[in-house]
């Protein structure tokens, strides 16, 4: 369920259930172990992830294992267990990496309190770090999530308490999954992250994302295109624009999330408040990539959102001109 970030992890834990031996079925009632990897974002994707749940606990034989994986178990203030009582067992999403030893755990511990609390591995793999071979399980076109987890505070985001702090994964290792992915067929990545140019700023590199690219590319020749998604604003530098332009093997589209464009609500956000900034890096961005795509995203509604404020977005937006928006009412 949910963002990319989570199909990546899903394609993760499958190929270690592939390593310890067990095999994908093409439906719930053959399988010995039903896996959801929950969003638990917003209200709407924690239900939609409850829904997939209930769905399969109610047609749960006795020896079937249901298991809930993602970022819904880490929400403290959910109980799972008394939500879907038949769950067997509850793993965050910083932690597939140890699925395998999560599996035991709960194979070993099976009845009526195994799912009471998160399972917490002893000695924890990070997730960004643990080399996993990937399987190209969607055509021409796969997700690399470069970072994980987020820095920003902003006031309506939970994916800082669910993910933790911004932490970039190895470009070696972001290299070597984009080679192994392409010698399946794979020709363009869509490199994903919370936010993708904060990549390598955990790391004490604070324009980490151009080099990058530029190593993708070099070291990558049968990747035809490389995609970069959730782009912060005050990240977007110079050099990457520069990066862009100068090769046709990045994709000329920029997703940048604003959430709205009136000052005051930005503040309340604690998001960038300075909307000049914004109007000035995508002319930036315009005048350096003629064809640019730009896609955001919104939230209307946002608590305190005055009509004066809705209607300078509304006004904002057809000066922009974006091409694509995704809009969320709060």
């Amino acid at each position: 369920m949910g963002c990319p970030k989570n199909t990546v992890d899903s394609e993760g834990i499958s190929q270690l259930l592939r390593q310890q031996g067990y095999e994908p079925v093409d439906h719930p009632a053959r399988a010995d172990i039903l896996i959801v990897n929950t969003c638990g974002f917003i209200e709407a994707a924690r239900q939609e992830s409850l829904e997939a749940l209930r769905e399969l606990a109610q047609g749960k034989r006795r020896k079937q294992l249901l298991l809930a994986a993602g970022c819904f178990p880490q929400r403290p203030e959910f109980d799972l267990l008394e939500l879907v009582p038949q769950l067997d067992g509850c793993i965050s999403t910083r932690h597939w990496t140890d699925f395998p030893a999560f599996l035991d755990w709960v194979k070993g511990n099976r009845g009526p309190d195994a799912a009471c609390s998160l399972w917490e591995p002893a000695r924890p793999t990070d997730a960004l770090v643990a080399p996993i071979d990937r399987v190209a399980l969607s055509g021409a076109s796969a997700y690399i999530k470069i970072a994980d987890g987020c820095d920003a505070a902003c006031a309506f985001c939970a994916i800082p308490m669910i993910k933790g702090k911004q932490r970039s994964k190895p470009a070696q290792q972001i290299i070597a999954e984009a080679q192994q992915l392409a010698s399946q067929g794979v020709r363009e990545a869509v490199l994903v992250g919370q936010d993708t140019t904060a990549y390598g700023r955990d790391l004490g590199e604070q324009d980490a994302l151009p080099g990058l690219l530029t190593q993708l590319l070099d070291r990558v020749p049968a990747l035809s295109w490389v995609r970069v998604m959730y782009t912060f604003p005050g990240h977007i530098t110079p050099d990457l624009i520069q990066a862009m332009a100068a090769n046709d093997r990045i994709c000329n589209y920029v997703d940048m999330p604003l959430q709205h464009s009136h000052p005051s609500v930005l503040r309340r956000m604690r998001r960038p408040h300075d909307v000049a900034q914004v109007r000035q890096l995508i002319d930036r961005l315009r005048q350096a990539i003629p064809d640019v795509a730009l896609r955001t995203t919104f939230i209307v509604g946002y608590p305190g959102e005055t009509d004066q404020e809705f209607e300078h977005l509304l006004d904002w937006m057809e000066d922009i001109a974006f091409d694509k928006v995704g809009i969320f009412r709060s």
